[in-house]
């Protein structure tokens, strides 16, 4: 089996929901993906134990397996899905420059590491979401927002913002509550 960026995301999201269960109709929502795509990413993050199906009343529901995810997110996803760099362009700042992170770390005097959209507020460099709906799912939840922009501080970040994401992203993705 191989996880697809969609794969990823469809846990990440389900991790940071207010609510614990949910359905593939509520995610569509929350995503703004279309419904076949979800629904075979819901299925391959199950098949990979990166969510947990609840059958009930007939209909199918999810919850998040935090504590793999979190194994997945820290341990192997920065060799699975190598974001690519580009040029200088206007985005959402991520990575280091996102604000869960920007509080913390000095800002150099590189640019910032960005998904590139145009209603991006941000100059920086291009990088390369994990997906392409996680600009437009980040701006409508803070909390995917932070956990995204973790993720991608430990995909393409240094040792210290790598660090640092680690130590923040359990907390970020609800881990406590498992």
């Amino acid at each position: 089996m191989l996880l697809k960026p969609l794969d990823v995301v469809v846990a990440v999201k389900a991790a940071v929901l207010d609510t614990e269960r949910w359905t593939i109709a509520e995610m569509v929502q929350h995503l703004g993906m279309d419904n076949a795509q979800v629904f075979r990413a819901v299925r391959q993050a199950a098949a990979a134990s990166l969510l947990i199906i609840d059958p009930e009343q007939g209909r199918a529901r999810y919850r998040p397996h935090r504590a793999a995810l979190v194994e997945l997110l820290v341990h192997g996803l920065k060799y699975m899905m190598v974001p690519s760099r580009g040029r200088a362009t206007r985005g959402v700042p991520t990575s280091h420059a996102a604000p869960i992170l920007a509080k913390k770390i000095a800002a150099g005097t590189d640019l910032p590491p960005v998904w590139p959209t145009p209603d991006g507020a941000t100059r920086g460099e291009s990088f390369e979401p994990l997906h392409r709906c996680v600009p437009i799912a980040s701006a409508r939840d803070s909390r995917f927002y932070d956990a995204m922009a973790l993720i991608d501080a430990i995909r393409g970040g240094r040792a210290r913002e790598r660090n640092l994401a680690v130590s923040l992203l359990p907390k970020v993705l609800g881990v406590e509550r498992e």
